[in-house]
């Protein structure tokens, strides 16, 4: 092979809790082929690892072989991108480290990277959405948790230990709800599913008033924003209260950071102005007033099916290059 060849194809894979999704993107972001499994199927880490690493060797082998990628990037909830792990997820069933990208180097003898889904939308939305051009974001993540990821001054900001911008185990209620995460009063507690559907009941309990909720068999806040369109006042309250603790989070958090934008991603955020309107309200009223009415409230317009796989693929390129595969 000559030495001056660059490989043009990475890999990206998106785990989710209900989806595994894996495919091979070009340098301009276009993706070539894809498939996906539901990781539901493999409650044992083993298992879920030979699935993902046969069905990307499949892939690959089916669109021009190992020798034309690169490396692999992987987005995951509860990832630490310095160490390449799962770091004791509260919603997957594979418990404590979970050493991904050693286990999927082994596999398919290349190099591979693992960041957390708020780092790799980051990522996507630099390098192809409305974050392009900007080099000081914050990212939100609203759906089963409360993800987020700093973007400063060009690039990722990590911490120490790859813990930065953990917005949503900040506390906002002291002795409040009791978090996931064990501690009492974390924004997550109130803003994520779980802690809407809480919402929703407080509310109900709170007043005898009528609304749809009483009799939806199954509470999600996706229901509970179909019935803020129609008008159900007690559905709006809980997004109303929702939006407030969003709004004062991130307050303090923009506070500290100075971002130009929030860019919100999740399926939590396609309540749209029910919980964003009540959240840039509490916003602007507890922010810092030198930075009150220039933090631009924003909403991810990427394909959801693709943006973190395009994010992983950055993430991709952005791993230093190992491969057992020399073109011939």
């Amino acid at each position: 092979m000559d030495k001056g060849t660059v490989k043009k194809r990475v890999v990206g894979v998106d785990i989710s809790l209900d989806a595994t999704s894996y495919a091979i993107v070009d340098v301009r972001g276009n993706i070539l082929a894809k498939d996906s499994f539901p990781t539901e199927d493999y409650p044992e880490i083993g298992a879920f690892i030979t699935a993902l690493s046969d069905g990307i060797t499949n892939l690959i082998e089916a669109n021009g072989g190992m020798e034309l990628i690169r490396s692999v990037g992987i987005s995951a909830p509860s990832s630490n991108f310095r160490l390449g792990s799962i770091v004791n997820s509260p919603n997957f069933p594979w418990k404590g480290v979970i050493p991904l990208s050693a286990l999927l180097r082994d596999r398919l003898g290349l190099a591979v990277a693992v960041a957390n889904n708020s780092h790799v939308v980051a990522l996507a939305e630099h390098a192809f959405g409305c974050a392009h051009g900007m080099r000081d974001f914050i990212v939100i993540t609203l759906g089963s948790g409360l993800g987020s990821c700093i973007f400063t001054e060009g690039g990722v900001k990590l911490g120490s230990e790859g813990y930065a911008g953990e917005i949503g185990h900040t506390c906002v209620e002291h002795d409040g709800r009791l978090c996931g995460c064990g501690n009492k009063g974390c924004l997550e507690a109130y803003t994520a599913t779980k802690g809407i559907i809480r919402t929703a009941r407080e509310v109900m309990a709170e007043s005898g008033e009528t609304t749809q909720m009483r009799r939806v068999p199954k509470l999600t806040p996706k229901v509970i924003a179909q019935l803020c369109e129609e008008g159900d006042a007690m559905a709006i309250e809980v997004f109303r209260r929702t939006g407030e603790h969003l709004g004062l989070g991130l307050a303090n958090y923009a506070s500290v950071i100075d971002p130009e934008a929030i860019i919100f991603t999740g399926g939590i955020t396609r309540a749209g102005k029910w919980l964003l309107d009540p959240a840039q309200k509490a916003f602007e009223e507890h922010v810092f007033h030198n930075i009150q009415g220039k933090v631009k409230f924003l909403t991810s317009d990427l394909d959801e099916g693709e943006r973190n796989i395009l994010g992983a693929s950055v993430l991709a390129w952005e791993v230093k290059e190992y491969s057992l595969f020399i073109e011939s």
